[in-house]
């Protein structure tokens, strides 16, 4: 599953800090941080956010 492109809750648009979050993560920010950074503030786009899975690599190869 891709990550929605609006929050459900207030329509904000969140897709396009998906991968920006990614990198703050990797180089060792917290969650809190990278949300902070990113000026996410309402709770609803961070549930959207934190609440994501990111399945699309195990769909598209299935062997791992």
């Amino acid at each position: 599953m891709i990550i929605p492109i609006r929050c459900f809750t207030c329509n904000k648009v969140i897709a396009d800090k998906w991968e920006a979050y990614l990198k703050y993560i990797k180089n060792g920010s917290s969650e809190a941080e990278a949300l902070d950074k990113l000026s996410i503030k309402r709770y609803c786009c961070r549930r959207m956010i934190l609440g994501h899975v990111d399945v699309a690599p195990t769909v598209s190869n299935p062997s791992v």
